[in-house]
This record gives structure tokens, sequence and C-alpha cells, in this order.
């Protein structure tokens, strides 16, 4: 990539040493976000009980998926989470996420197998398989494993399918804590049309949400932190089982992220996914494609229209999730494709993290943390580039005329901008402040007093009116904008 910031008229490099700016700048960022957060929940039940908001940040963490599918076991989770707390927790990434099936006793690595032979307890709930997960021996559940990763100062998930199983519908099971058995609480019409598990919830029964309350209760006694509940948020949507779901982890009196799965999520919807959850996908599963060339899977360069659609509605505690980053080695059993190096090119690699950071999307990435490379490693630890998922709102798209896609997001003390090449060939960039939409105090950002700083390279690029550039294929810059004169007028995310 080469980068020429349009001083007069003419372009020019600035080359400084800012890596202390860089991190003042950041502390800004997280600052003002923290007031304007405190701000915000003064006027929210939650502060009026004394409560924390629950994501008050776009969760960061790991999820077994694009690495193990549905064969992860305990030593695998532990040996990720040893590594995942000596090199991502001290960036910020918190959580540790076993996906699906993890009941079952025979799995395969796509998971949703006819064959599946399930480990379940007396009251129809799905219990860890003891041969994956031998710690769960009697009776203790998830919560060794999840003792073993609040001692590293690491939270702990879950995949669940909503819904009730199959089989304790026809063994008719008694459902924990009821009156109930399992026929008081399922659709036997409902299943989920990827998944032959369970049935759905039929919410105008009376053991459905006693139900949801049992599988909540036991999960919250596992110390789960982190609840991802698939075949809810999509094809179909289901709001009448998201808000009993919801309403079940509250009386738990438990702090769980509630993560809907999978998307496209309805955007008619986002007042009821902000309502009961912290997070909801809005894609199809995305693995390591540019482009599909079939609904599924989805590749990083469909993602631009889906990320569109959401811009500027994360809220504190409430985001539009991307889906997971499926990057570094894929293996030893991912759930789509065969073990492999992710086949993103760097420059895609950029563009996901920084189209997925400026929407503000949950930042959760797949693989084998094990075997990851140092130039991923510096990808997923850049401070200054997780700034921008993190400590900042108000995303748009200002600019887009088919091949070159600009995004912007606020800080309070600056402007984020994210510049994309979504074609197959490099282009030259040339745009104005004015062409991005920027103000300063409600005007135009004035000429010459800009002051623009390289996030990849932790580089101060010196002051200018716009940017010119030249971006290879599917490439992305992503850059801080700070007015030499003014900061930016602080709005409530």
């Amino acid at each position: 990539m080469v980068l020429r910031v349009i001083k007069d008229g003419r372009g020019s490099t600035v080359k400084s040493d800012g890596a202390t700016k860089s991190h003042v700048r950041w502390g800004q960022c997280a600052i003002v976000f923290a007031a304007l957060l405190l701000c915000g929940l003064a006027k929210t039940g939650a502060a009026a009980q004394n409560a924390p908001l629950l994501a008050a940040t776009p969760p960061m963490g790991w999820n077994s998926w694009d690495g193990y599918g549905a064969t992860i076991t305990a030593d695998q989770v532990k040996a990720t989470g040893d590594w995942f707390a000596k090199n991502l927790k001290p960036f910020g990434w918190q959580y540790i996420v076993v996906d699906a099936e993890w009941y079952v006793t025979n799995p395969i690595a796509e998971g949703n197998s006819k064959s599946s032979q399930y480990s379940m307890d007396v009251y129809g709930r799905y219990t860890p398989a003891l041969n994956r997960f031998p710690t769960s021996l009697s009776g203790t559940g998830f919560k060794p494993l999840a003792d073993y990763l609040h001692s590293l100062g690491l939270k702990f998930g879950i995949h669940i399918l909503r819904g009730i199983p199959k089989k304790a519908v026809e063994a008719n099971l008694p459902i924990a804590n009821s009156s109930y058995h399992a026929s008081d609480a399922a659709d036997t019409g409902d299943t989920c049309p990827w998944n032959p598990d369970n049935y759905g919830i039929d919410a105008s029964k009376p053991g459905g949400q006693a139900y949801y309350d049992s599988i909540a209760a036991l999960y919250a006694s596992w110390g789960v932190d982190f609840l991802k509940v698939d075949c809810i948020a999509s094809h179909p949507y289901r709001g009448d089982e998201i808000r009993m779901l919801s309403e079940a982890i509250a009386k738990t009196g438990r702090p769980i992220v509630l993560s809907l799965s999978p998307g496209p999520a309805p955007i008619e919807k986002a007042g009821e996914l902000r309502k009961y959850a912290q997070m909801w996908r809005i894609s199809n599963d995305v693995w390591d494609l540019w482009h599909s060339t079939s609904d599924y899977p989805q590749g990083v360069g469909d993602q631009f229209a889906n990320a569109a659609r959401w811009a500027g509605l994360a809220q504190p505690g409430h985001w539009p999730d991307a889906d997971m980053l499926p990057l570094g080695q894929l293996g030893p059993a991912p759930g789509w494709g065969t073990p492999r190096a992710t086949r993103l090119t760097h420059d895609e690699q950029r563009t996901l993290v920084a189209l997925w950071s400026i929407l503000h999307s949950p930042l959760i990435v797949g693989g084998d943390l094990t075997k990851m490379d140092d130039w991923t490693l510096s990808l997923l630890t850049n401070p200054e580039v997780l700034a921008v998922d993190q400590h900042a709102w108000a995303s748009s798209v200002p600019y887009d005329d088919g091949k070159i896609t600009a995004w912007t997001a606020d800080s309070g003390v600056a402007y984020y901008i994210a510049v994309f090449n979504r074609t197959d060939t490099a282009q030259d960039v040339d745009l104005t402040w004015q062409d991005l939409k920027l103000t300063w105090h409600g005007r135009d950002l004035p000429q010459s007093k800009a002051m623009v700083r390289d996030l990849w390279q932790h580089k101060d690029m010196g002051p200018a009116v716009g940017l010119r550039l030249r971006l290879p294929a599917h490439a992305c810059a992503l850059y801080e904008v700070q007015s030499k004169t003014a900061t930016l007028a602080p709005t409530l995310p």
C-alpha cells in the first residue's frame, strides 16, 4: 500500500515516531467513552439498580467452531485458555466459548448428524459428553472447566440450539423445578432446518418458560458467562424464544451475555433484539473466502452490504455481530472444509478486522490458537485498531462508489476512517474531508486542520486536507483523523 497525505494540493509523507501519542489518544478515547457511557447509564434502569452494563463494549474472545467444529475436548479448551490468557487477555480479550454439540458423544467436525448420541440428565437437559469432558463426572457439568478458565481471569461460554431435545420429549421427561414435563413445552411441528437434535419451544404452553428457566439455572450453576443460541435469530427468527431465554437468564441473577445466531437477523427487529440480547448475527457463517458462490458460507467481501445495513445501530450493551474471524490455523477439525491455514491474504485479513472494528462488532476469533503465527497475533493485538472496535461509536458509510467504500466512526476526540478496496485490482483513492462528511462542532473540517495517523503502521502522517493513496485488491487503510484546533463535540452513543 502506498499512502500520500494531501497537503496543500500535493502528496507528501511526514514521518514521526508517534508511539507515545497513540497510547495517549487511546486513553483519551477510553476516558471520553467511559464518561459518555456513565451519562447514558444514568438514564437507564440498570444504573438505577446500581448494576453494571453487561457487554458495555463489544465482547472479544475465541470460539471453538472454526478450529474444532463439534469435536472440541476439555484438554483442547484448557490449552487454548492457557495460550489465550498469556497472549490475548492483556489486550482486552476475555471469552472462551465452546461451540456446538458438546453433549454429543460421537461427534463429527461439521456437526448436525442424524446419528448423534447424546449425554443428558434426567430432566431432559444436555450435559457435557464424558468421553470429551471427563471432569463433568458426578454431575458437575462444565463447572470444573469454567472454574479453570476463571482462574486464568477469563470468561466461559457455551453454544446451544434453541428448544428442547427430541429424546426428552419422546421420553416425556420431567422439567426441573416445576410440575411440567417435556410435552408441556415442546412444539413438535418445529425443528431447526439444519440440525435434528431439538424441537422448538411452544411459547403458549405452560412448560415452555419452565424448560428455559431450568437450563438457564443449570448453566448459571456451571459458571457460564456467555450463551450463544443457534437457529433463533434468522431462518427462522423466533422472537418468543428470544424473550423466554432472556427472561430465564435474568432469573438466575448471573450476568450471562446472550448471543443470537445465525443471521441475517431482521433489522426491523432491532428494538426487540436490543431489549433481550447483547449481540446478534447479521449474516450467515463467515469463512475464509472473499466471495461465496452460494448462500452458505459467507465471504468477507460479501459482508460489506450486511454491515452497512447495521451501521450506526450499535449501542453499549447491544452489538450487531458480523460473525467469527476465520484467521490463523483452521483445524484440526474445522466446522467447514478441511484443515488449513486461512485462505485470506494479509490484505483481506486486515480488511476483515477493520470492517468488524468500525462496525463495532464483537471480535470472536476462531482456529487453533496454539498454532497462531506472529503476524496473525500482531493483527489481533494492535491496540490502536482494537480501540476503533472498543471505544468508538456512530459508525457510518459516507462514501461508496461501488469500488471504494469508506467508513467513519467517532471517538469523542477524533474520527476513525477505514477505506476499503472491494475490487480485484489495485485502485487509486483521492478523498477530501468533505467527501467523508467530517465535521468539527457541526462545521466542515477546515482544510489543512487535520492530523492523520496510520493505525496499521502506528505512524503520524502529518496535517492534511484529505487522503490520497493506492490500495491493492481487497486491501484497506485505517486512520485516526484529529483536528489541530478543536476536538469533536462529544455526543452520547
